[in-house]
C-alpha cells in the first residue's frame, strides 16, 4: 500500500487489529445481501479475486480508505489495492483520466471536474462515507488562545492581512509571531476552508507553509509555539498529546458536535466517487461493497463520525443500481447548499 508518509499510531493499528476480528466474523453474512448476479462477496469468492483497485485523492479520506483496503486484502489476498494522497483537486484530475477506480474527496465534485470527467467518458457513482470536522488547531504551548471567530479567520489567513503575531489579532494576547500552516492548493480542506473564509471572491494569504500532507501539518503546529493550523479531525484526534483544537463560534469540533451539526461552520461529509465502468469488475465491485460495510466502523476507530444508517443504505442502494452523477450541483451546474440529510 502506498501512503506517501501518512501514518498511524500504534493505539490505532491496535483498534483496528481488534476490530478486524469481529469484522472477519460477521463480514460473510453482512456481504452475503449481493445483487443480482454481480460478484459474490462471500469469504471464498473474495480470496478468490484477483485484479487491481487503484485509489488516489483526499488527505482527510485517506485514514478510511488505507483502514478499509488493509482490512480487504485478509478478505481477498490477491487483489491489489494501491492507495494514494494527492489531495482532492489532485485525484478527481487522476480520476477523470480514468486512471483510477476510486477518488477520495473531502468536498463535493466541482462543475469544472465533473465536466472534465463526463467529457472523458467517466460517469461517476457518488457515495458519502463519514462527517468530518475541519479542525483550526495551535500547539500545546500555545496557552492564550481557546476560540476563535470567523472574523478572526478571516483577519488572520486573508490577503491581504496585517496579522502577523498574536497581539495583532488581539490585544491582550503576547507578541509572538504567527506561523501558518495550511493544506495545499489541490486539498479538499483548502477548498472548504477558502469557501467558507474567503468566499468567492477572497484569496488566502501567500505567506503560510503548505503541505498536501496532514501529518506535516501536525508537526509543524506541534512544533511551533505560534503556531496555527487546520485539517481534518481525524488528525487532530489522534494527536491530542501535541495540539489543542480552539473552539470556532464557542464550538469545539467533537463527535458530538460534528455529528448534530452545532460544529459549523466546519462540519462536513466525506466522499469516495467510484468510476461506474470500474464498479463492473469484481474486485472494484467487492470493495466498494466492503468499504460501505465495514467504512462507518472503522471511520470510527479513525476518529471521524458515522453517517447515519439510513444515508449508508441509501449510497448502498445507488452503487447496486449503478445510479451516477452527483447531488450537489443542480442541473444548472450550481451547487446545491444544505445539510447532508437534506441533499442526499
Amino acid at each position: 500500500m502506498s501512503g506517501y508518509g501518512h501514518t498511524m499510531s500504534s493505539t490505532t493499528v491496535y483498534r483496528l487489529l481488534s476490530a478486524f476480528a469481529c469484522v472477519s466474523a460477521t463480514f460473510g453474512i453482512l456481504a452475503a445481501s449481493g445483487c443480482g448476479n454481480r460478484v459474490e462477496n462471500d469469504a471464498s469468492g473474495d480470496a478468490a479475486l484477483g485484479g487491481r483497485v487503484t485509489i488516489d485523492g483526499s488527505s482527510t479520506v485517506y485514514p478510511i480508505t488505507e483502514a478499509v483496503s488493509e482490512m480487504f486484502h485478509e478478505e481477498a489476498p490477491s487483489t491489489r489495492v494501491t492507495v494514494g494522497v494527492s489531495g482532492t483537486g489532485g485525484g478527481f484530475k487522476r480520476f477523470a483520466a480514468g486512471e483510477t477506480d476510486v477518488s477520495g474527496a473531502s468536498r463535493p465534485i466541482r462543475k469544472d471536474e465533473q465536466d472534465k470527467a463526463l467529457e472523458a467518458g467517466v460517469a461517476f457513482i457518488e457515495i458519502p462515507v463519514a462527517y468530518d470536522g475541519l479542525s483550526i488547531v495551535v500547539s500545546r504551548e500555545n496557552d492564550w488562545c481557546d476560540g476563535l471567530t470567523v472574523a478572526d479567520l478571516k483577519a488572520i489567513f486573508l490577503d491581504p492581512s496585517e496579522a502577523r503575531t498574536w497581539r495583532d489579532v488581539r490585544p491582550q494576547w503576547p507578541d509572538v509571531p504567527l506561523k501558518l500552516f495550511i493544506p495545499g492548493v489541490d486539498s479538499g480542506t483548502f477548498d472548504y476552508f477558502k469557501e467558507v473564509v474567503a468566499g468567492k471572491t477572497g484569496s488566502i494569504r501567500a505567506d503560510v507553509s503548505p503541505s498536501e500532507d496532514d501529518n506535516v501539518l501536525v508537526r509543524g503546529v506541534a512544533g511551533n509555539r505560534g503556531g496555527l493550523g487546520f485539517f481534518g479531525c481525524a488528525y487532530y484526534f489522534e494527536n491530542r498529546d501535541k495540539l489543542r483544537a480552539v473552539a470556532i463560534e464557542g464550538v469545539l469540533p467533537t463527535p458530538e458536535t460534528i455529528e448534530s451539526g452545532t460544529y459549523r461552520p466546519f462540519g462536513r461529509p466525506l466522499f469516495i466517487y467510484v468510476n461506474a465502468r470500474s464498479a463492473e469488475r469484481p474486485e472494484v465491485e467487492a470493495f466498494v461493497r466492503f468499504f460501505l460495510e465495514q467504512g462507518p466502523s472503522l471511520a470510527e476507530e479513525i476518529g471521524y463520525v458515522r453517517l447515519p444508517k439510513t444515508i449508508y443504505r441509501k449510497a448502498m442502494t445507488k452503487f447496486e443500481s449503478r445510479t451516477t452523477g452527483t447531488r450537489f450541483l443542480d442541473e444548472a451546474g450550481e451547487k446545491v447548499h444544505g445539510p447532508l440529510a437534506t441533499v442526499y
